[in-house]
Parts: C-alpha cells; structure tokens; sequence
C-alpha cells in the first residue's frame, strides 16, 4: 500500500490558481534569495537532504520562501505531513491531529511534521497544546512567522525550535522570478529593464507581490505590447509602504529616527520620519518620541529643544496631518542639529537607583514644612536658612537626608547651553566652599 504523507485529505487544486503559485520553486535549487540557509552544508539544508529533522520556525518577510520550503519538505519527506493555517485552524483541531500523530508513533513508529503557517496567530493555550507533543517525539514542528519569535512564540516552545531567518530577496532576485513567470504567463509581452526594476522596486522583496504586480501589468497590456515603466506605474495605481504599525517593523523604524537624531544626521532622520509618517503612523507617536529625544539626548546642551517639541506637539494638534508633517520636520532637523547631551539621563537614573535603594531615609528636620504647633515642636524647620536672606540668596545646608552621604548625580557636558550651566553650578560651589571655610573658623 503506497504510504500517503499528508495525513489529511488533499483538496482539489484549483484551475484558476494565481501567478505566484503556478512559478513556485519545485525543488530546493529553485529557490532565489536565500542562499545563505539552502546552501550545502548548511543545518537547514542537511536537514532537507537526509530527511532528519529537529523542530524549527521559519521567520521571515511576506514573498520570501517559508511555505516554499515546506512545501519541498512535505512533498520530499518520509515523515507524516500536516498543515494547519494558524488564521482559520481551532484549537480541537490542534489536539486532535496531536492525538493522531501520537497513535502513528505507537503503531506505526513514524513522527509526524507538523507546518504551522503564520503561528504567530496562534494564542498562548494553542502553542502550550503542542509542548508534550515535540517533547515525546510525537511531532516536529514547523512553523513559519513574519513576526519576531522572541515576541510571538512563548519561550518553551521557542526554546525547543531552531529559528531560520529569511531575508527580503534583493532586486535582481525578484527580477530573476519576475522573468521566469513571463515565460508561461499567455501571450508575449515585453517589459524594458527599467519597467523590470520599477516592479521589483515596488515589490519590496516579496516574490508574491511582484508576482501579483506583473499579473496585474499584464491584464492591462495587450500581448505583443512593449511596457515601459510609465505602464507599469499607471497599471499598478497604488504606491505601496512596508511598513507594520503594530509589529516589529515599527520599532525598527522609530530606533532608526532615533539613532539617527542621535547621531547628529538630519538627512537619515528626516527619511526615517517620513517613511512613518506617509506609512499612516500616528503623528502623536512621533511627537511623544521627539520629545523624549529632547530631553533624554540633548537636554541643557540646549534646553530649547524641549520647547520646540511642545510646539510641534500643539503645531499636530491645531493643524492635523498631514499639514503638520512640516512642523515635525522642522522638530527633526532642529534636534538633529542640536548640541547632544545624555548628561540629564544619566543623572535621573543615578538617583532613580538611589532613591529605590534609600527610600526609608528621612527628609532633614530643617527643611520640613511645618504648619501645626506639634509640627513645631518635634523641630520640623527649626534652623531653615531662607536663602533669600542672605548674600547672593545663598546659604549652604544639608539637603540630603542626614542618614545618607551627599551625592553628585549630574555633571554637564561641556557642549551647547550646559557651558553656561557648568559655569553656575561652579559658581554655586564656590559660595558653598567659602561658606565652610568661614564656619571652620
């Protein structure tokens, strides 16, 4: 009797099957872009060729191969194949295939690989649900994400999994694909080399995107016709962004702003700022980011910049986007050119620490309020110097409490406004140090 992989029942291709299917890569040599995982002697390579595997998530952009390459694995396999869609599969469905591939082991003596697209969507419960199963040898997983598995897979499972990066194929890849499908695509059609790049451009290093996109061109042509880049534009009518809000792409980008503004490189930040912004991020976000970087990053050096981030802020408010986007501009470029200073930063954590690890120390008794007459008498402000009262408004006392050494948190940077600000805390300590001279006296 002829072994069957699949452990469910295959449906029906369908006639009408997309562009991207049709071109998939029938064998491992077929596939572009990810040279670095398939190459001979790499893990998962070995794995493929002698058949042999150990459970393992494939992350990885849109377009770039992970169903592919399960694909390859079940229909070259020994082992029990199972997919399940993470978006459309129940968690009875989970368990029940568990059960199965545990009944093959027994009788049969054969693991089952089990491919979870998209596993990311599975919730907590689900992927507790194949835990025993990878442990007993039941099953090997398989899954394939586009989003990063230290966030979306819960560390037993992960920790049980090889992780397999995928990258965003290169343009000449995505060309390479894009010129192989033309080959059984009905009709002729000639694109020019430019009208080629301008679709793996708006591709994005996703191999079904272009796919899609040059279908789409093709629709619009008729056969024999040369398309340029202008049709291709036109024939596409959208521009797309790649860009996730709510994934790890957003925090890649805002890391990228930051740096960027950190690094004193207006051009890098404004292209960052406007990747967000024209990919629908909320410019509120920006706001609160760009003003944390005032203070945190620049800070004294030139104390301007947090007052700019409040205009800005009022500038998104009273303008919405996207006429406001010149004002986050302008907040961009001018903390990027700012003067840097960390030195506030520093300082706040130093006594953040501090604090935490002092918290049962006291207030001195000389510089407690004292509004009641109990309050008076327990000494609460007795021997207080009103500053005020004396030369320079200055009098030195201890201001820490008495149980704890007087501490230096915050030191200026020699750069921008925090000269100035290093020249008054200088000049503070001089009246401190003439003070104590006088009083040992």
């Amino acid at each position: 009797m002829p072994k069957q992989n699949n452990i469910i029942d295959a449906l029906q291709r369908p006639s009408n099957i997309p562009l991207a299917e049709k071109v998939r890569p029938q064998t491992i040599a077929d596939i572009l872009g990810q040279e670095a995982l398939l190459q001979d002697g790499a893990l998962l390579r070995n794995m493929i060729d002698r058949d042999d595997y150990s459970s393992f998530i494939l992350w990885g952009p849109p377009g770039t191969g992970k169903t592919t390459i399960a694909r390859l694995i079940e229909k070259n396999t020994r082992h029990g194949f199972c997919s399940f869609s993470a978006v459309l599969s129940k968690i009875q469905e989970v368990k029940d295939l568990m059960e199965r591939a545990s009944y093959l082991l027994r009788a049969e003596g054969r693991k089952t690989i089990v491919f979870v697209d998209e596993i990311h969507r599975f919730n907590k419960a689900q992927q507790d649900a194949f835990l025993p199963y990878v442990e007993s040898g039941a099953i090997i997983l398989f899954g394939a994400t586009t989003e990063n598995p230290s966030f979306e897979i819960i560390p037993a499972l992960l920790s049980r999994c090889h992780v397999f990066v995928l990258e965003s194929l290169e343009e000449e890849k995505i060309i390479e694909i894009l010129r192989r499908a033309l080959a059984i695509l009905p009709g002729t059609f000639h694109f020019t080399d430019r009208a080629m790049q301008e679709l793996a451009a708006r591709s994005g290093g996703d191999a079904r995107k272009g796919l899609n996109f040059l279908e789409m061109v093709c629709r619009s042509a008729a056969a024999g016709e040369d398309i340029d880049a202008d049709f291709v534009l036109k024939s596409i009518s959208q521009r797309s962004l790649f860009y996730d809000k709510n994934g790890e792409e957003h925090y890649n980008l805002i890391s990228a702003l930051h740096k960027s503004l950190r690094g004193s490189d207006p051009q890098a930040a404004l292209y960052w700022l406007a990747r967000m912004l024209e990919a629908g991020e909320d410019p509120m976000y920006l706001v609160r980011r760009l003003a944390r970087f005032a203070s945190e990053d620049v800070g004294l050096a030139d104390p301007a910049a947090l007052v700019q981030a409040m205009a800005a802020k009022e500038a998104v408010h009273f303008l919405g986007m996207p006429e406001a986007n010149n004002a986050l501009a302008q907040l961009t470029v001018y903390l990027a050119t700012a003067p840097k200073s960390n030195a506030l930063y520093v300082a706040y954590n130093a006594a953040k620490k501090d604090a935490l690890q002092t918290s049962h120390h006291k207030a001195p008794l000389h510089i407690r309020n004292a509004p009641t007459r109990l309050m008076k008498d327990l000494g609460y402000g007795r021997d207080y110097q009103y500053s005020h009262d004396f030369e320079n408004s200055y009098s030195y006392q201890r201001y820490f409490p008495d149980t704890m050494e007087e501490r230096i948190y915050y030191t200026p940077s020699p750069f921008g406004f925090e000269k100035e600000v290093k020249k008054r805390l200088d000049w503070w300590e001089g009246l401190k140090r003439k003070q104590q001279a006088r009083e040992k006296k």
